[in-house]
């Protein structure tokens, strides 16, 4: 293994804690599922199996529930600054255990540590951290009339059944935790059973923490006829997140509809990236890199389809191709290694599905196409993936339209800003788009006339809490960050009384 930040000592540790096998954590304790059963977590990187899991169902779902109503009674009565001390201990603890986190998301996604290991499990951290801050500073508001006086209150709604992906687990399952328990309900989470790991350990710092028993909660398990689906339809919670695939959206919302839960959805995408003529080609470049394949390629926001204004299409291709050409894949502790694989075999099965399609299509693959080669034991037994850029100048086809979700890219020339637009809005996604070039006026006009839930201006994937985040059309339902968290995790009552 070549150089890495984290030690021998955390991954030895780390690796026993692996070996013990990974639990439910309900109503305070770490519990094996009533049949016993369990399965087996991928290590995407090697293949191997990293852990085995508990398999959660209907019991260990109806437990959890059970125990989140009951600690409701407490902790969404709890003053915020109570609840903000505790939370605040909680973010503080993962600090302390960030190469702890680092490592295990190195092994649960096959994220390259030189992803990671700047800033990302302070970002978890601060999920929790932010949230817990402003739930002291949000404010009721108060409506004088002559003789009466109408004042409103914020109250918790109840149980969260939080729904997690498998791409960024510890970061997308913290961004939903914070503002639900900040706000006084309590939680039931559901991690993607690809990734289980990192949130298993978050758990473990929540009972550190002094977080009270049934207040978070964590079952693993399938999604269909298991345990996401028992969640989705358990009369006893009240409001239901999920962050993942648009299809697995509308079954989620269908299931939720007897019992009107309330629903925040951020969906699938298919993020734009517009090059303009005027951009400075080599921050295009590095812009556009990140955005295609960060993590894999395996981010909702991955600008994966690339538009590129006629009169520089053919350097930014070869720029394109040889940055591409230079990506390492590899072991994701090695700080050289610049691409992981994606996460499962299944899923590589799918990527390369959109490829092989492709083409048969006739689309040109300009570089990549086809699984990893040359890597050495064990890393050959990994799910890589070659990174792939297509030359695509019909963007009807299947691979421009449709979310691949990992590391391929496909390039398209244009001459006309309206109908970039026409080919970017027409589609079903809406979730993201970046914007690149030197007129600002352009750059704006562009900008607010895309139907994308974010666009970014010469950049990508820049992110505050306070800010709001979510997608328009197929890309989703609702808005996360700041108050817009709060709003969906409160219920706003009024009350009216005579002053006269």
């Amino acid at each position: 293994m070549g150089e890495t930040p984290i030690s021998a000592a955390v991954r030895e540790r780390m690796d026993a804690w692996l070996a013990k096998g990974l639990k439910h954590f309900i109503d305070g304790k770490f519990v094996d599922s009533a049949s016993g059963e369990t399965f087996s977590v991928p290590n995407p990187a090697t293949g191997q199996e990293l852990t085995r899991c508990a398999l959660g169902g209907k019991e260990e779902i109806d437990l959890a529930v059970k125990a989140a109503r009951r600690a409701f009674k407490t902790w969404g009565r709890m003053a915020p600054a109570e609840r903000g001390k505790l939370l605040r201990r909680w973010a503080q603890l993962m600090i302390e255990h960030k190469d702890e986190l680092n490592y295990l998301e190195c092994m649960d996604v096959g994220r390259p540590i030189r992803e990671g290991i700047h800033g990302y499990i302070e970002r978890v951290a601060h999920n929790i951290q932010f949230f817990a801050d402003l739930s002291e500073k949000y404010y009721d508001e108060a409506f004088v009339l002559p003789g009466y006086t109408f004042y409103t209150n914020r109250q918790p709604v109840g149980v969260a059944g939080l729904i997690t992906p498998w791409n960024m687990p510890q970061m997308l399952s913290t961004w939903k935790i914070g503002p639900a328990l900040a706000a006084g309900n309590t939680v039931v989470l559901k991690p993607a059973e690809l990734t289980p790991v990192g949130c298993t350990r978050l758990a473990e710092l929540a009972a550190e923490a002094g977080i009270p028993d049934g207040v978070f909660n964590v079952v693993h398990g399938f999604g269909p006829d298991s345990a996401g689906a028992f969640l989705t339809q358990h009369p006893d919670v009240q409001l239901i997140s999920f962050t993942g695939e648009t299809t697995t959206g509308k079954v989620i919302m269908a299931a939720g509809a007897p019992t009107l839960k309330r629903v925040s959805f951020e969906l699938g995408g298919k993020g734009n990236n517009i090059v303009f003529a005027d951009a400075d080609l080599e921050k295009a470049m590095d812009v556009t890199m990140r955005a295609a394949f960060y993590n894999q390629g395996e981010v909702c926001l991955a600008g994966s389809r690339v538009f590129v204004e006629k009169p520089i299409y053919d350097q930014f291709v070869d720029m394109l191709v040889a940055r591409v050409k230079a990506l390492r894949m590899g072991d994701p502790l090695d700080m050289e290694t610049t691409l992981g694989p994606v996460i499962s075999a299944e899923h590589r099965e799918r990527v390369m599905g959109f490829v092989e399609r492709a083409k048969a299509q006739g689309v040109e693959c300009l570089t990549g196409g086809h699984l990893a080669q040359g890597l050495p034991a064990p890393y050959d037994g990994g799910y890589f993936i070659a990174p792939t850029v297509f030359a695509a100048p019909d963007p009807s086809v299947e691979l421009v339209q449709e979310e691949v979700f990992g590391p391929v890219v496909s390039v398209t020339p244009f001459t006309d800003d309206e109908w970039v637009l026409e080919v970017i809005n027409s589609g079903r996604y809406g979730l993201s788009s970046v914007v690149q070039g030197k007129d600002i006026s352009r750059l704006h006009r562009m900008a607010q006339r895309l139907q994308s839930g974010n666009v970014w201006i010469n950049s990508w994937f820049v992110r505050d809490l306070r800010v709001p985040f979510g997608g328009m059309k197929d890309s989703g339902i609702g808005r996360e960050g700041g108050m817009h968290s709060l709003d969906f995790y409160t219920e706003l009552q009024t009350i009216g009384l005579p002053t006269a």
